[in-house]
């Protein structure tokens, strides 16, 4: 039996519970003993048990798509892993049969089955996954940092579908992904890049990260400021990550002619964008939507060997498998950036 992290009601929280051990493998998979794992919105909500999670979740179900491991068996057919190998892993387990993943676009897979919301998730001392979703790690990256390649692999995906070298990029939303978005923007050689938040805690973590002018748009004028600080030209590229209606729906005044808008934020309401800016200024406007496969993933690696992210900076707190209830209260509390529980 196993330890895990359960959604066993349809009402709110998660409870700590015993399963047994996966240990039945199809000849693809591989079963891997979890190091860490990271809480993710996605798993606020379903905690939370908001509309969203209402409709999509099922329990009962083990909880969890962020996680790092060593491989300890594998299936008959798998010949990318061995045992021993330290791992992370895509979240989105693809049929690889269907329209767009024979066109290489797996990430909008039709049939995407995903870990620890469709099916059973990493929150537990052990999982299994196919072999095709494994990163094998490369670096000498901490393990423990390991979990969390998956949601940085979201800002990957959002910042570098642009050429951000030697551009000025605006981030809207340091949530956690915005704020691996600032880093990412910054280890890709943006010249400056600019964000906006309304959480003191995210803004100074901001700050630290080296965003070059970080500020809450209810106190300033977003559109005043991009101007000011770029003789009214604009910046090059507008990230979102906050699904902030409001501010998307300016982002078309933040760019300049011929630039680019990354959407990775989820709205709740439809959006009301004057489309003639997009067409008189030549804008290109871009939906993020997990990680491009396996193209983000080579993107991360290249990344990590440059070793110029700060994990320990994004990375605010670290609890214990045990203690996922305070990794919970903090990210509930906003007073926080990635949250990771070791096992």
């Amino acid at each position: 039996m196993m330890k895990a992290i359960l959604k066993t009601e349809r009402t709110k929280g998660f409870v700590m519970g015993e399963k047994p051990i996966p240990n039945n493998l199809k000849p693809n998979e591989v079963l891997i003993k979890v190091i860490s794992v990271s809480i993710c919105g996605t798993d606020m909500h379903i905690y939370n048990w908001d509309a969203w999670s209402q409709k999509r979740i099922n329990p009962p179900l083990t909880v969890g798509h962020e996680f790092s491991g060593k491989v300890i068996k594998v299936g008959s057919e798998v010949t990318k892993v061995k045992i021993g190998d330290v791992v992370s892993s895509e979240s989105h387990v693809i049929c690889g049969k269907c329209e767009y993943c024979l066109k290489n676009k797996g990430h909008i897979c039709e049939n995407t089955k995903v870990l620890g919301v469709d099916i059973d998730g990493c929150f537990a001392e052990y999982v299994k996954v196919p072999e095709e979703n494994l990163y094998i790690a490369t670096s000498n990256l901490d393990p423990i940092y390991l979990s969390v390649l998956e949601p940085l692999g979201n800002a990957v995906h959002a910042v570098k579908h642009f050429d951000v070298k030697d551009k000025d990029v605006l981030i809207i939303g340091c949530g956690p992904i915005g704020l691996m978005g600032i880093d990412v923007a910054l280890a890709s050689g943006a010249k400056r890049v600019f964000a906006t938040e309304v959480n003191p805690y995210r803004i100074n973590l901001a700050k630290e990260l080296g965003a070059y002018l970080v500020f809450d748009p209810r106190s300033y004028n977003t559109l005043e400021m991009i101007s000011k600080h770029t003789n009214n030209k604009g910046v090059d590229v507008v990230i979102d990550f906050s699904g902030n209606k409001y501010a998307v729906e300016e982002a078309v005044d933040y760019v300049k002619p011929g630039g680019g808008i990354s959407i990775l934020g989820v709205f709740n309401d439809k959006l009301n964008v004057d489309v003639n800016k997009i067409v008189f200024k030549g804008l290109h406007i871009y939906g993020v939507t997990g990680r491009l496969i396996p193209k983000t993933w080579e993107q991360i690696d290249e990344l990590l060997k440059t070793n110029k992210l700060h994990f320990n900076k994004f990375v605010t707190h670290i609890f214990s498998f045990d203690e996922f209830e305070k990794g919970i209260e903090v990210m509930n509390e906003g007073k926080s950036g990635k949250v990771v529980l070791k096992l």
